[in-house]
């Protein structure tokens, strides 16, 4: 990867976490040119000294503040989330404590609005779309083909899934999880941590911490939500 855009040098990174999530990160980096990837920090020891797609693992989080050190200014939460956003919000704090700055990945086929409103260290993934008036908010992940409508407004550390569609109006509360392919009509809200299974229709409100599931998506257990 080149290490300057337009005469100016690229920030240096490190991933946080090395498995098929960072995969497609380092796939978006390299395609847009954001930065250059000095190494992947991943929990496993078993994996120090080896690579993922040419980028060597340097150990664990631990080594945070070494890379730090050695000019590394930037880091990208490698961790996806399949319901539990936890992990990728702890990261992202760990890695803020240590005095790296989040950076935000954006495919270059990621369709997004000038008119829209990014926190640091969002995730827009290939085909990923993000319209007018939409507000994201810091490390959230529009993962790749989905869509953030118009006006909506997404939490801290939410992960929007694969395919998944938040019509206009859209509130998806801090660290929700919004799964592959599901749909929630308009002007809803999905409260903080809580999470849509995969396909669901989403036709009401969804109350902090609940999983709903289904068509139309009902709360796990039998309520209907």
């Amino acid at each position: 990867m080149s290490e300057t855009a337009g005469g100016a040098a690229l920030p240096r990174c490190v991933i946080l976490g090395g498995g098929g999530h960072a995969r497609v990160l380092l796939d978006c980096i390299a395609a847009s040119g954001a930065a250059v990837v000095e190494g992947i920090l991943d929990a496993d020891a078993r994996r120090a000294g080896a690579s993922l797609q040419g980028v060597p693992f340097l150990g664990g989080d631990d080594r945070l503040g070494e890379v730090a050190a050695r000019g590394v200014t930037h880091f990208v939460v490698g961790v996806g989330g399949a319901g539990d956003n936890g992990p990728r919000r702890r990261l992202f704090e760990l890695a803020r404590s240590a005095g790296l700055s989040p950076l935000t990945v954006r495919h270059p086929s990621a369709v997004v609005s000038p008119w829209s409103v990014l926190g640091a260290g969002c995730q827009l993934l290939p085909g990923s779309i993000v319209n007018a008036g939409a507000v994201l908010g810091q490390n959230v992940l529009v993962n790749s083909g989905a869509v953030v409508e118009h006006d909506c407004a997404v939490g801290d550390h939410a992960h929007i899934a694969t395919g998944a569609v938040l019509a206009s109006t859209v509130t998806v509360g801090e660290g929700a999880h919004v799964g592959a392919g599901a749909t929630v009509r308009q002007c809803l809200t999905i409260g903080a941590g809580a999470v849509v299974g995969a396909g669901a229709a989403v036709v009401r409100s969804v109350p902090p911490g609940t999983m709903v599931a289904g068509v139309p998506a009902r709360r796990l257990g039998g309520a209907r939500e």
